[in-house]
């Protein structure tokens, strides 16, 4: 009987011991979240959107992680206005995670609702804003809390309009230039003047030709060296190393080589020109609107424009009208950034704006970024990082940069020296830019002439052409 009783105590107490563990667990319930959310991914002074590269990740958000005081699932909503207000609100993607990824077809999307378009014959804006926040909840949206608001830039590259400008059929060979032919011949580009041709570009000591649609058949070049072209034998025209615009016409079949660059000098950029081993930012043609363009990383201080890298025909601007002149103190006031810088050399006009820019980083060029440098020329102000080597839209969709020294290593593509958007090409390499894991590009030592081509249909095609 006594051994009952017990075994009924010891019943009672598990009971209750029970009950006092499920009262215990019913009291750890959520509170007010003890901290607040925000993303914490690098965003960019703009997204270049394109069709070609609708299926890349636009965006990658991520945010740090909300606290209830207990451990609970949570769940985050990313949402997306276009007014800014969010009383337009549409939530793009839910997750009990840290990222929600957005593929630039999605920011193609948004591009259309805000109104933007790349044709340069409509008045509708070929850049705009959408708008992103994170509300973070537990169970059904209770105790909801909300990200601060985060701003897209949006940039439609607009169609090509060249004015009757066009890609000529002629291109500059030879070991001057690529090699012989190892990649694409340099392009030659018409004029205002039928049957006169121009080409601005970067050769190395060789020799060149000319020939038409990059096959051998119809090479032209000049015995005797009286700057008319033929095709005797052992013509081959020897040239060194530098920048030049090269005018052939066709009508008589004359030409000319004669050196010609343009580039930026500053204590906004290379310490006017001091700091060895970095020239002046090289402008490009773009024949689609017949300017010079570069891209360019900038620092807080002054620019001017000159010719061939030296101080003969530098240019600023005194009176900050736009206009370039030879006036005195006329030099241009920057603030830190990354810009495209355009240049009319018809009417001596220029325009700074904001902008996107391209690189390339890696242990192949900068040690992924981590090298630095003193850019100001003065060993009392810290170093900075060196920034990627930068190319420049030279047409829409269009990427380009020559005399580029790569070393021995690996590479990749990014925009505006940070990670977060960032190409490379997951073997076996296909010239295909894509964004897998472990997709960096292998290098060999030389000077190369590299391009991206965002409007190939099958994707943004790369090109490293490497001269020696």
């Amino acid at each position: 009987m006594k051994n009952i009783q017990k075994l009924g105590l010891l019943i009672l107490a598990v009971i209750g011991l029970i009950a006092c563990e499920q009262d215990d667990d019913f009291m750890f319930t959520a509170q007010e979240p003890s901290t607040e959310i925000s993303f914490t991914n690098t965003f960019l002074e703009s997204y270049i959107l394109t069709t070609a590269t609708s299926s890349n990740i636009g965006e990658r958000f991520t945010w740090n992680s909300a606290n209830y005081g207990v451990p609970t699932v949570v769940t985050y909503k990313l949402e997306k206005s276009i007014i800014g207000d969010f009383t337009d609100a549409e939530i793009v993607g839910e997750t009990t995670g840290n990222e929600i990824a957005v593929t630039i077809g999605k920011l193609l999307t948004y591009a259309t609702e805000i109104g933007l378009d790349n044709d340069p014959n409509t008045a509708n804006p070929d850049t705009g804003l959408v708008y992103f926040r994170l509300n973070a909840s537990v169970g059904t949206d209770a105790l909801q809390i909300t990200s601060p608001i985060q701003a897209l830039s949006l940039y439609l590259p607009e169609q090509s309009t060249s004015g009757g400008l066009a890609i000529s059929s002629w291109g500059i060979v030879g070991s001057g230039y690529n090699d012989w032919g190892k990649f694409a011949d340099a392009k030659f580009y018409t004029t205002a003047t039928a049957g006169v041709i121009v080409s601005y570009v970067n050769l190395l000591t060789g020799e060149i030709k000319f020939r038409e649609n990059n096959t051998w058949g119809s090479d032209l070049g000049d015995a005797n060296l009286d700057g008319i072209l033929d095709s005797d034998a052992e013509n081959n025209i020897p040239v060194t190393a530098g920048d030049y615009k090269i005018t052939i016409n066709t009508n008589d079949m004359s030409y000319s080589i004669e050196p010609f660059s343009w580039g930026i000098v500053g204590s906004g950029f290379n310490n006017w020109g001091n700091t060895p081993g970095v020239i002046d930012a090289k402008f490009y043609y773009d024949y689609t609107t017949d300017t010079f363009k570069t891209s360019v990383k900038l620092f807080d201080g002054f620019i001017k424009f000159r010719p061939l890298n030296t101080w003969s025909g530098d240019m600023g601007d005194a009176n900050l009208d736009g206009i370039l002149d030879t006036d005195s103190d006329n030099n241009i006031a920057v603030t830190e950034g990354h810009y495209l810088i355009t240049l009319n050399l018809k009417d001596n006009s220029y325009t700074i704006e904001p902008t996107t820019v391209m690189g390339i980083t890696g242990s192949g060029y900068n040690n992924w970024g981590q090298d630095t440098w003193n850019h100001d020329g003065d060993a009392s102000t810290p170093e900075v990082k060196v920034s990627d080597a930068a190319l420049t839209e030279i047409q829409p969709g269009v990427w380009y940069a020559e005399n580029i020294n790569l070393l021995d290593g690996l590479i990749k593509f990014r925009p505006n020296n940070n990670w977060g958007g960032d190409y490379g090409d997951l073997a076996p390499l296909d010239n295909i830019l894509d964004q897998e894991a472990e997709n960096n590009i292998p290098t060999v030592a030389g000077n190369y002439v590299i391009s991206i081509d965002f409007n190939d249909p099958s994707g943004p095609k790369y090109y490293l052409g490497k001269r020696n």
